[in-house]
């Protein structure tokens, strides 16, 4: 016998085997997944964007989408327009029905504010595949945007970024 058996030997000399031979093992129940608060927190998103919201102001030039959050610098947006602020992320709303845009705007913007993105691109068409051939998303996103106190501005995207088919959206730092 080498020492480390000794030693083994010594330290369970007055040991006793166990009664049963089973052994039963409960593992840990999972936690709960909250379904209810899911479910709440996606409607307060939905519902924290109306379809009629009207602005007091709002910095508008023909179809070209500008939007600038009261009492901030008209050189935000100026900034803005001129792609001064790196695009850190983006969606595309193509092929998406108002109720499902909604929703994933909202979603959109709080993860991004959640992760300290600054600034995003958001496609939304140009209404070509639309009944009437009309921009509907676009006109509803802007009313979107305006709604949320994380928006600081908005701009319509150079041509190069989506040009009247996205906008680009300067989020609280």
């Amino acid at each position: 016998m080498d020492d480390d058996e000794l030693l083994f030997r010594e330290a369970v000399k007055g040991a006793r085997p166990l009664q049963s031979s089973k052994v039963t093992f409960t593992p840990p129940r999972p936690k709960p997944i909250p379904k209810q608060f899911i479910r709440d927190e996606r409607q307060a998103l939905i519902d924290s964007l109306s379809d009629h919201y009207i602005p007091a102001h709002e910095l508008e030039s023909g179809e070209e989408l500008l939007y600038l959050r009261e009492g901030q610098s008209p050189a935000i947006l100026s900034k803005l327009r001129r792609g001064h602020w790196v695009v850190q992320a983006g969606i595309d709303l193509h092929g998406l029905v108002v109720d499902e845009a909604r929703l994933y705007v909202a979603e959109f913007l709080a993860d991004c504010k959640k992760r300290g993105i600054r600034c995003v691109r958001i496609v939304h068409g140009k209404g070509l595949g639309s009944r009437n051939r009309e921009p509907v998303l676009k006109h509803k996103l802007r009313s979107w945007l305006m709604q949320k106190d994380e928006v600081l501005a908005y701009a319509q995207a150079r041509a190069t970024d989506g040009g009247s088919g996205a906008v680009i959206v300067l989020l609280k730092a």
